[in-house]
């Protein structure tokens, strides 16, 4: 079974913020919040990069470990998604997110919080798939109709990859090569600035 991931070509993305659009356009996301944004570092310096981020779907979930009341779930493709039916909006998975994926709605004077919102990698929710409920809570169920999410799809200049995690590793892992690196820019070495290729342990 395909286990799906996305990664972003910081190479190739050109912050035209097409992935964000798409994204908000085809599930109807509420007002004040973002399933997708992107970052820039080092802006307006030599070396800025951008790169379009959203729910990484991890495989030891952090969201999924702090939720008190268990509203987060896996498929069969790895794909983490979330019960908005059994959320309270206590905002724990968005601190206890590295990437800021859950969004949690602000209404209000006093900024009540919402049902909790995410990137659902276009693959809806629990409700039965393409229901008026699911499209609803969720958005369009993209992965049920054997379609990419929606904002790799628009990608122009396709930075954005999504899919089986082997074949965008693969694909991103030939355009290093072509870009004139190699093996090096994998593992300890790169990750750590170092010429050994294994990290020192210190006893």
């Amino acid at each position: 079974m395909a286990r799906m991931k996305f990664i972003c070509d910081a190479e190739r993305c050109i912050e035209c913020n097409g992935c964000v659009t798409a994204c908000k356009s085809e599930h109807e996301v509420p007002w004040g919040v973002n399933r997708r944004r992107l970052v820039t570092v080092n802006d307006g310096k030599p070396g800025e990069r951008s790169i379009s981020v959203a729910c990484m779907h991890c495989t030891d979930a952090p969201c999924m470990a702090v939720c008190p009341v268990d509203c987060f779930y896996k498929t069969e493709e790895g794909v983490v998604l979330h019960d908005k039916d059994l959320c309270i909006g206590c905002g724990y998975c968005f601190y206890a997110c590295p990437f800021g994926a859950p969004q949690c709605p602000q209404a209000g004077a006093f900024g009540l919080r919402g049902k909790m919102d995410k990137c659902t990698f276009c693959a809806g929710g629990p409700e039965e798939d393409h229901s008026v409920a699911e499209i609803k809570k969720y958005g369009r169920n993209r992965l049920a109709e054997g379609k990419l999410p929606a904002c790799a799809e628009m990608c122009s200049t396709k930075a954005l990859l999504g899919g089986d995690g082997e074949v965008i590793q693969s694909i991103y892992k030939q355009r290093v090569k072509r870009r004139g690196k190699g093996e090096e820019v994998w593992g300890w070495a790169m990750a750590y600035n170092r010429k050994s290729a294994k990290p020192e342990v210190k006893v």
